[in-house]
């Protein structure tokens, strides 16, 4: 898989599918678009003189989905994607983008009251890690969130937490709730402690 434009075609055919694909993307919708079609619309600004259906098929294939492609690694994406960093650096930017907005939702809010809105920011900051790991949520006395902290990178099986680090930060922040959420790479899992319930 290689990003070169193909020499031995002079009339680029693929540019009024270009045309069609945006049009129906601003008219219909994401909604409309197969996960490869949202993926060919963001690889466009990147290589702009090459079809990037076949490629956009192939790395959904090889990651399995859409959020894999973005989750994966500037590494994963160039060796087993053949992506160049431009289409790296385009589809992190990409996830970093979907991180915040989702992020935006829980913040200045209770994080309790909007336990999906919770979730669906996990998912992408987690979901489709390669290894482990570990975020303390660090929560004020409305259930605020104060700091989202990773705190643990693992292996593929494991990932340390101290408590120590953890009870001092939530000092440091004056934290009187905190939620421990733990990945495995194919699921996440949210503990909730409530300093107040304790006394």
């Amino acid at each position: 898989m290689t990003e070169a434009p193909d020499a031995t075609d002079p009339v680029p055919t693929y540019t009024g599918h270009r045309d069609r694909l945006r049009q129906r993307f601003l008219t219909a919708g994401a909604g409309a678009l197969a996960d490869y079609e949202i993926l060919e619309l963001l690889l466009f600004a990147a290589i702009p003189r090459r079809d990037t259906k076949p490629l956009a098929k192939q790395l959904i294939a090889t990651f399995g989905s859409l959020g894999a492609v973005l989750a994966a690694t500037p590494t994963q994406l160039a060796q087993r994607g053949g992506l160049s960093d431009i289409s790296v650096a385009l589809l992190k930017v990409v996830q970093a983008a979907a991180e915040r907005l989702l992020k935006e939702q829980v913040t200045d809010r209770p994080v309790l009251g909007s336990w999906q809105a919770l979730l669906d920011y996990l998912g992408v900051a987690m979901k489709f890690g390669g290894t482990e790991q570990v975020r303390i949520l660090y929560l004020d006395r409305k259930n605020a969130l104060l700091a989202d902290d990773a705190s643990a990178q693992g292996t593929v099986d494991q990932a340390p937490v101290y408590p120590r680090e953890v009870a001092r930060r939530a000092l440091e922040l004056g934290a009187s709730a905190l939620i421990l959420v733990h990945n495995h790479p194919t699921w996440i899992g949210l503990i909730t402690f409530d300093h107040a319930k304790t006394h």
